[in-house]
């Protein structure tokens, strides 16, 4: 049938159903009723006690042990791959020694940087087989030929037993190469079969298409120390042609291409022409002494800690050694160096001859390793001065001693300070205040046993951080390398994609070198420290 509305007519087989429920008055309470408590069960059924996320439960990780089927030196580790493998400045204050009370705002400031630390620190060991950042890294490995590869670490193996070579400062130049062996501990693990490989931060694809960053397997430091100085450049220049003719070179400009350029003198005379690559550096000398202004900054670059000199002072030998550490603070190495370096010999003027601290000229020979090993197992504090660059092999040497680190270089940058507070385990002292007679020791003695007891732990804790090893472990320095590319991985694409779109020879350049070099910020002291 057929029905008046406004003066048309409508038949009720071609009204809207929605038309008919609107002109229902008891239809339309009957659904808005069922639509406000629809609304109502959705916003007040929600759980009252979320479960804690998993990164936030306490971590009950022990003190790193050394594991018998892991390998941890170079030499040996070597010996296997190459068999396998064979080709057929701010300082802080500790709490307890402020003389002037905080403000309330220093200590919501304090409160808050350590309940971040604590947060970051229980998320870190939590689950340390998954990753801080997620997917993993996709990275292409380049197959170099073997003259860049696979031949210098034969010529390494080869000559390390035979030869007394020292360089220029009298450290054996093989011994320097193991310290700036990065490049092999970060090689053999990517390139290892996926079924012997531990690290879920990184993933080796065999597809350029496929990979977020390129590996470049060249042996930067072992080529600079054992060929002659033609030959050495000469190889230089061959692979630098190999690498810039990459169809994924070309495309990037080289920004998403990682060079291991650990030790300051190596790859030094074609570095310009890769200056867009990521970097793997000790530090980053901002005096030009090594590195040209515009070569080298924390946004693209990574720092990566030496290796070792010293064994590891397990959890065992920290608790034996702790009650024989009757020593304050040692320092063993040259003490006349240039640039930053020449602060070593004012300290040594300043501190030599005091009481409980030990300050004596040594080597890095056989004999150097065996002192320095036995001296800063005897001590409660180590000296860790800037040298010829702002970093030094001692800082690693401490660490791994359980001697808990001064650090004099006001320029210094850290090995993955985006995941590690080196605040925790280390005392950051400026130049200038290092130098003041009798401020450092007085200064050391200040620190109440509590204070250096968690410290002490706090290095136990951290020592994992810095053990290179074979295969490469959870939480060591090869996994952190990855944990750290993980999060310039989004910048890194930025400037790849900005670089093929901008207008050749146009006038936006975005510059991502530091203007000023990094500085200690020096804490003041209002009162004289105790005698």
């Amino acid at each position: 049938m057929g029905k008046m509305v406004g003066g048309r007519h409508y038949s009720s087989s071609s009204m809207n159903p929605i038309t008919r429920i609107t002109r229902s008055p008891f239809l339309l309470v009957i659904v808005s009723l069922t639509c406000f408590f629809l609304l109502f069960y959705i916003f007040t059924t929600s759980p009252s006690s979320p479960t804690k996320p998993n990164f936030l439960r306490t971590s009950n990780t022990n003190q790193p042990h050394l594991n018998p089927n892991v390998h941890y030196s170079f030499v040996d580790s070597l010996e296997l791959f190459l068999k396998k493998w064979s080709i057929s400045g701010s300082r802080h204050l500790p709490e307890d020694t402020v003389s002037d009370p905080e403000t309330e705002e220093q200590q919501q400031v304090r409160k808050l940087d350590d309940l971040i630390w604590k947060t970051e620190t229980a998320r870190l060991y939590d689950d340390e087989q998954s990753s801080f950042f997620s997917p993993p890294v996709r990275v292409y490995v380049y197959e170099m030929p073997a003259k860049f590869t696979y031949d210098m670490l034969q010529l390494f193996q080869s000559t390390y037993k035979e030869t007394f070579n020292l360089t220029s400062n009298g450290s054996p130049v093989h011994r320097l190469i193991e310290q700036h062996s990065i490049d092999y501990w970060l090689w053999a693990d990517l390139i290892a079969p996926e079924s012997e490989r531990l690290l879920k931060s990184v993933v080796r694809v065999h597809r350029k298409e496929d990979a977020d960053l390129f590996y470049v397997p060249f042996f930067t430091t072992i080529s600079f120390f054992l060929l002659e100085k033609q030959h050495c450049k000469t190889l230089y220049r061959e692979a630098l042609k190999w690498v810039t003719d990459q169809p994924a070179w070309k495309r990037s400009e080289g920004r998403d291409h990682i060079f291991p350029i650990h030790h300051p003198w190596s790859f030094k005379s074609v570095r310009k022409f890769v200056k867009n690559a990521i970097w793997l550096l000790p530090d980053m000398d901002s005096t030009g002494n090594w590195y040209k202004p515009g070569q080298v900054s924390l946004e693209k670059d990574l720092i990566l800690p030496y290796v070792p000199n010293l064994d590891l002072c397990d959890a065992k030998c920290l608790s034996e050694s702790a009650p024989r550490r009757s020593t304050l603070l040692y320092f063993r190495g040259r003490l006349k160096r240039n640039a930053g370096g020449k602060i070593r010999s004012k300290l040594g003027s300043e501190l030599g001859g005091a009481d409980d601290v030990i300050i004596e000229e040594g080597s890095a020979g056989e004999a150097g390793k065996i002192a320095a090993q036995s001296g800063m197992r005897k001590s409660v504090f180590c000296l860790s001065p800037a040298g010829d660059t702002p970093s030094s092999a001692r800082l690693f040497d401490a660490i791994v001693s359980g001697c808990i680190p001064v650090i004099v270089s006001d320029e210094l940058e850290l090995p993955f300070e985006g995941i590690l507070d080196y605040r925790k385990m280390s005392i950051f002292v400026s130049s200038s205040d290092a130098v003041q007679p009798g401020w450092l020791l007085a200064y050391l003695r200040s620190i109440k046993p509590t204070q250096i007891k968690e410290m002490q732990y706090n290095l136990a804790k951290y020592t994992r951080h810095f053990l290179y090893s074979h295969p490469a472990q959870p939480l060591g320095p090869e996994d952190l390398v990855w944990r750290m590319m993980a999060g310039k991985l989004a910048n890194i694409k930025l400037h790849s994609r900005r670089s093929q779109r901008l207008v050749k020879d146009s006038r936006s350049i975005c510059m991502c070198d530091c203007k000023r070099p990094n500085v200690t910020v020096t804490v003041t002291v209002t009162t004289p420290l105790p005698p």
